[in-house]
């Protein structure tokens, strides 16, 4: 992937704030990051009607609409980043079903396996999907899912089982662990299986404007519990040595923006400056990190230094 326009250029070119969340600046994470793919023959506004139909339970129609409207952009570069070849997924943490829903219609070919965890043992859990389908005919289907804690379950499935893993937007609502997930994960994976992982940037742009203006980064305290905010979110180099430590090596890792409600920055110029210091820091400003990764080494269990505190020694990494 070949971007060459930088941050300093973008910076030097003053504009109004867009839909697309133009900083005062002039900065627009927009345009340094990959075109939007879009699944051939198909367009925006057609999967996102269907995203928004849909009906989870009996569920009233559109009490999903705002979650459809402003992610969607990260449901298709996730569906995006799944081999067109995969038969084998193990979707983790499929509620509330629309990367489902695009994996059954684009990776048609592929059995899915899903998980979700809302409390309790591990057991065989459904919840009824209602939507409008690709064709505008009403449609629905019966979820089945694991209802497990990946931190603390085995995952109920035989080494090696799956070639692909959807692991998105899980890992920043981990708690105590997230090592004991990727061992599943890394288990449950054939040789050679692939692990598609996206999860929020923790020094997104935004978040260093508000770090510049002296405001909090954290997520508020949830009325849905520990699992309802991001407990700990990672940068581009963290989110890499954790997964090479766990055996993995890359294959796509970009950054991008999905929501356009950013809003406008009182930050200087000056300050603004500071980050190009850093070469290429422009490419790490995104608001999610979109990731595919092979398994190539045995799993490491080993807990590494810089993300794991107060254990035996003889647990950690050396």
């Amino acid at each position: 992937m070949k971007i060459k326009k930088s941050i300093r250029s973008l910076i030097s070119r003053l504009s109004p704030l867009s839909r697309r969340g133009t900083y005062s600046t002039g900065v627009n994470p927009w345009t340094i990051q990959p075109p939007l793919p879009l699944p051939t023959g198909f367009t925006r506004r057609k999967i996102l009607n269907v995203l928004t139909s849909v009906s989870i339970d009996g569920s009233k129609k559109g009490e999903l609409t705002g979650y459809a409207t402003a992610d969607l952009e990260r449901f298709l570069r996730t569906l995006d980043l799944v081999p067109t070849e995969a038969q084998r997924i193990l979707e983790i943490g499929a509620n509330p079903y629309f990367n489902t829903l695009l994996l059954r219609r684009f990776r048609s070919q592929a059995s899915l396996t899903l998980t979700n965890y809302f409390n309790g043992e591990p057991s065989i859990q459904r919840q009824k999907i209602s939507f409008v389908g690709f064709d505008d005919r009403a449609e629905e289907f019966s979820a089945d899912f694991h209802n497990l804690n990946i931190e603390q379950h085995r995952f109920p499935f035989a080494d090696g089982c799956f070639d692909v893993v959807v692991f998105c937007e899980v890992l920043e609502h981990l708690t105590m662990d997230p090592m004991a997930a990727l061992s599943e994960i890394s288990r449950t994976l054939s040789e050679n299986g692939v692990l598609v992982l996206t999860t929020p940037n923790a020094v997104r742009l935004e978040n260093v404007i508000a770090l510049l203006e002296g405001r909090n980064l954290y997520d508020p305290y949830s009325a849905y519990g520990p699992y309802g905010r991001h407990n700990r979110e990672y940068t581009r180099h963290e989110l890499h040595q954790l997964l090479i430590h766990c055996g993995f090596t890359p294959e796509v890792s970009y950054t991008a923006n999905v929501h356009g409600d950013i809003p406008a920055s009182n930050v200087s110029q000056r300050s603004l400056d500071i980050l190009l210091e850093t070469p290429h820091r422009e490419f790490d400003l995104g608001q999610y990190f979109f990731t595919r990764w092979r398994k190539v080494r045995p799993y490491n269990p080993r807990l590494p230094t810089w993300l794991y505190r107060s254990y035996p020694e003889d647990r950690m990494a050396t």
